[in-house]
């Protein structure tokens, strides 16, 4: 049995779906649905169980649930802008920590998620090393909840026995509950259906134009089939980072959207809110060395290829929705 916690969420219920595709539906799915829209990412797919985060972890730790294989635990508070500091490091770091202790203690395959926000404003490089790693400085406490279990696993000696991933600006199907910590690909779709143009910030550093802000853009279905191949390859583990390894501007990544959509494109630029401007990153992009010498396959599609799945195979659809018969 595999467990996906966070399974209702974003790159959790893809990771249901790739699984799925393997024939895998042998799975235990965790997560805290509360009132949010996000079970419709399960409508589609297929599963054996589902639990509440916490009657998962009261369960788990009593011995109740044997037999696991790995834990996917993609499950977390996600929200950038969170500023309820104790329940950012309840979920993203005591929750972490507590499900690691259980597997590495079973020898149980862990994967869990960290972030790209834990290398803050990008100065000091997007290099996933141990060495690298203490040095970093996250903008947000989000951020902060991620890198502080990363150097936990560093200092408990975990880091090797376990695979944490530093995922960069994931983008794709089932992301729609997310609000405005969606992708601008799923933003721009409605405003442009709506407006006919698409509001990008403004920039205000020096040099760097408007639109012209880059991050590195990652297809969620390029996610999860890194994941699958880590989950078939435990003797590899550690800290990687998960993106294209090629930063691509927030101007490029909309151009192929209104391209994906047969639209001429217009671009709206406006001011970035204030409170925003001292903890925005201009530039990511992964530093992808250490998971290519895994043997990991990380031929990537294209940003234009990618959004042009993402856009007319599901956005533009019925039933926007991974299901596993597509």
């Amino acid at each position: 049995m595999i467990v996906v916690t966070g399974g209702a969420g974003f790159i959790g219920s893809a990771m249901i779906w790739q699984l799925n595709q393997q024939g895998r539906t042998d799975l235990l799915v965790v997560d805290e649905l509360g009132s949010s829209s996000k079970w419709q990412n399960w409508v589609g797919l297929r599963f054996d169980d589902y639990l509440h985060k916490d009657e998962f972890l009261r369960r788990l730790l009593s011995g109740e649930l044997p037999n696991i294989e790995a834990i996917i635990h993609m499950g977390a508070n996600s929200s950038t802008t969170e500023t309820d500091v104790e329940a950012l490091m309840a979920t993203n770091y005591a929750y972490t920590r507590e499900l690691a202790t259980y597997c590495l203690a079973r020898d149980i395959r862990f994967i869990y998620a960290s972030s790209a926000a834990t290398y803050g404003d990008g100065l000091a490089g997007y290099v996933d090393t141990e060495a690298h790693t203490p040095s970093l400085r996250p903008l947000n406490a989000y951020g902060y909840s991620k890198h502080l279990f990363d150097l936990w696993a560093m200092s408990h000696g975990a880091a090797d026995r376990i695979v944490g991933l530093k995922f960069f600006n994931v983008f794709g199907p089932n992301e729609y509950h997310k609000g405005d910590m969606a992708s601008v690909v799923y933003k721009a779709v409605g405003q442009i259906e709506q407006e006919g143009k698409v509001r990008l910030f403004e920039s205000h550093r020096y040099g760097i134009g408007h639109g012209e802000q880059r991050r590195d853009f990652v297809y969620v279905k390029d996610c999860v089939r890194v994941m699958s191949w880590l989950v078939e390859h435990p003797e590899v583990n550690g800290l990687f980072n998960l993106g294209t390894g090629v930063a691509r501007s927030f101007k490029d990544l909309v151009l192929a959207t209104f391209a994906a959509l047969g639209r001429e494109p217009a671009i709206e630029y406006i001011p970035m809110p204030t409170n925003l401007r001292d903890r925005y990153q201009y530039f990511t992009e992964a530093d992808m060395s250490k998971l290519r010498a895994t043997g990991c396959p990380t031929d990537f599609g294209s940003l234009e290829d990618s959004v042009k799945d993402y856009v007319q195979g599901y956005l533009t659809q019925p039933i926007p929705y991974l299901t596993t018969n597509r």
